[in-house]
């Protein structure tokens, strides 16, 4: 373990995809980052989930390749996992939990998402597939990028009325008949070649056809992809979001969800009775919540916590944290201020870049917290 702490302080500070090895340089883990170094270092800490835990503890070297993009480490360790089928990144799971990308050969063909369990669906013979991916929100991620290199049509052809994807450029026209049926399998062509991971070939090709893509497909602007990259661990990526709710200071409830890889798990969700915080003392009430959360050692640590509230509630809870020394980054949704992210005093920039760039999955977590912790204040009024 020692010799691997020291190896990675040489790892670049580039993206890329890593290999854990065994004493037999078989294959553990495979996993993606934004920055090689800062991701690899992470598995070093104490509060590891026990299955990474377990991981890191029979791993004998860490290997790594680098990419340009973070797009090009996403595709590579789909395409690495699929040869590979590691250990730790199957167990638990099997081929129908994992999601693909699925291109059915015809006419006027496009990429889509599917779940592993309809795999069976679209045989080798009439489709391409590409997978697994691990997370459904970065899959999307992927798709828009790759969309605005090479638009691809979701329309009907000659519909005769041009679809909103083709007014803001993501549609090359079969809608209206822009362009022909050889044409578009040739831009679906440089999709499957970017997918399968033959970035090389594909330049060859665009050097022919296209050289000004060539530098829009080396300077990838896929800060979305970095975030949901860097949040979390071994790619899990755990958002808490707390709120309370209660009527004139009646029936208080706290609630936590879990947000894991961008998703709701329901399973995860908690309901706190406030219990020793003053009648309509939100703040008070909050870091009772939080306290009994982190009482709790047998579960998860978040990699980021949401706060349903502003200025007011970020600032007392994170008082609280560097009062209890507990380090894990706060993020607030101020819907007074129209649903601003307002984080605590000093937070750096890299790290509202990151919360910005997924401020869909914090809203959606802000507004869950929020629906949970009602439902439970309403249900005990009944009774």
């Amino acid at each position: 373990m020692p010799n691997l702490k020291n190896k990675i302080k040489n790892f670049p500070d580039t993206p890329g995809v890593y290999r854990f090895l065994d004493k037999k340089r078989g294959v553990l883990y495979i996993g993606r980052a934004g920055s090689l170094k800062k991701r690899i270092s992470q598995y070093f800490r104490k509060d590891l989930e026990p299955r990474i835990e377990e991981m890191v503890t029979q791993a004998n070297d860490i290997k790594y390749e680098k990419t340009e993009t973070i797009l090009d480490s996403v595709i590579l360790e789909a395409n690495l996992i699929k040869k590979f089928w590691p250990k730790y990144n199957v167990r638990d799971r099997d081929d129908r939990s994992f999601i693909y990308i699925v291109i059915a050969k015809g006419d006027y063909p496009y990429p889509f998402i599917v779940r592993g369990r309809q795999l069976k669906k679209f045989p080798k013979s009439k489709a391409y597939i590409f997978g697994p991916y691990q997370a459904q929100h970065l899959l999307r991620g992927a798709l828009r990028i790759i969309r605005r290199l090479f638009p691809y049509s979701t329309c009907r052809p000659k519909q005769g009325r041009p679809c909103f994807d083709y007014q803001i450029g993501l549609c090359p026209g079969i809608c209206v008949g822009e362009v022909s049926r050889a044409k578009y399998k040739n831009n679906i062509k440089n999709i499957i070649l970017l997918l399968q991971g033959d970035k090389k070939r594909l330049v060859k090709k665009l050097a022919k056809e296209n050289p000004d893509l060539i530098a829009s497909l080396k300077h990838i602007s896929d800060a979305s992809l970095i975030s949901r990259d860097d949040f979390g661990m071994a790619g899990l990526s755990r958002i808490e979001g707390y709120d309370i709710s209660h009527l004139a200071g009646k029936e208080p409830y706290g609630s936590m969800v879990v947000f894991s890889n961008g998703q709701a798990d329901k399973s995860q969700y908690r309901l706190f009775k406030i219990k020793s915080a003053p009648a309509a003392d939100d703040l008070r009430a909050l870091v009772e919540v939080l306290t009994r959360r982190f009482n709790h050692h047998e579960w998860p640590q978040p990699d980021i916590i949401m706060l349903d509230g502003g200025r007011p509630q970020v600032d007392f809870v994170d008082n609280f944290f560097k009062l209890k020394n507990i380090r894990v980054p706060i993020v607030g949704i101020s819907k007074l201020a129209g649903d601003k992210l307002v984080y605590t005093r000093g937070a750096d920039k890299q790290f509202k870049q990151l919360t910005d760039s997924i401020k869909n999955i914090l809203l959606q977590s802000r507004e869950e917290a929020h629906r949970f912790s009602r439902q439970a204040s309403r249900r005990s009024r009944q009774y």
